[in-house]
């Protein structure tokens, strides 16, 4: 998984991760045939893992859910869902699915990293970070930041349990600060369907298996609200020269659907008090947006 991807499923664990996703080489589709699909678009459909909280489940309950229904909402249309886990070949299996004689299973996908070449990415709607994430009543109470963390007596953060997404920015960063010894490391891939990125934290961080969490920002942040006993605190992670933690989420269409992708980054433009009011309600850690280079259409 490279460092864009990780944020795909789990940073969607990962970010944050995603060389989980391999496209096909469908062909895009025409100018003609995109302002068609546009004239007889009956619902806004989307392209969702059905078990990725918090970004997406079959119940409708993840932060992709609610503004694709705020988008819906917007375009007049009901919503439709293609479920897929958000493992390999996604995006093949998903946004540029198609039978001969069929159509598309779904037109939008609605996080993936700003600039993935996999897909025609929209502006960024929102920018987060990794987190370390550590339960209150077990050693690490008063620490309030990763520099005072990282101040903790060596004796200390040798003792330490701190569960990480392998090949993700926080093994990166335990390298840097001597404290590979002390990470745990979870596969980044899991063929469970069940399996869901936020189980290192509601799981084995509350139950005591981990004294500390890094991970993507929104799940350390939803998770840390979700689970109520014992009470974990989030410590926001700052990118460091070779270690980049911060990520801008955008959506994705298919390569040549230019009308499509306009008309969505127009949504985004217009709602994006109500998706930042969304994010927050989600416990996100949110950063500023920055600008972003220009892509294919």
């Amino acid at each position: 998984m490279t460092k864009t991807a990780g944020s795909f499923r789990g940073a969607r664990a990962l970010f944050g991760a995603l060389a989980l996703v391999i496209a096909s080489t469908a062909a895009a589709p025409s100018f003609a045939q995109q302002q068609d699909a546009n004239a007889q678009r009956k619902a806004f459909r989307v392209c969702q893992d059905p078990n990725n909280l918090p970004f997406s489940s079959t119940k409708g309950d993840g932060i992709e859910n609610r503004i694709a229904e705020l988008f819906a909402k917007d375009l007049g249309l009901p919503v439709e869902y293609f479920s897929f886990p958000q493992r390999l070949a996604f995006v093949r299996n998903t946004l540029r699915y198609k039978l001969p004689g069929e159509d598309y299973r779904c037109d939008i996908i609605m996080g993936v990293p700003a600039g993935f070449d996999q897909v025609s990415a929209t502006k960024p709607y929102y920018r987060s970070t990794y987190a370390m994430v550590y339960a209150q009543g077990r050693g690490l109470d008063g620490v309030q930041s990763i520099d005072e963390f990282l101040k903790l007596e060596p004796a200390r953060l040798a003792k330490l349990r701190i569960g990480i997404y392998d090949r993700s920015p926080a093994t990166e960063w335990l390298n840097k600060h001597k404290l590979v010894e002390q990470g745990v490391p979870y596969a980044i891939m899991n063929a469970d369907p069940d399996q869901y990125p936020g189980e290192i934290l509601e799981k084995d961080l509350a139950s005591g298996k981990l004294d500390a969490v890094i991970v993507w920002g929104p799940i350390a942040g939803y998770f840390a609200k979700k689970v109520e006993q014992p009470k974990l605190v989030v410590l926001p992670m700052k990118s460091e020269p070779g270690v980049k933690f911060d990520f801008q989420m955008a959506m994705g269409v298919r390569y040549g659907e230019r009308e499509w992708k306009q008309q969505i980054e127009g949504l985004i433009e217009k709602r994006q008090a109500e998706i930042a009011a969304i994010l927050r309600d989600y416990n996100v850690p949110l950063l500023e947006l920055q600008p972003v280079a220009g892509g294919r259409p």
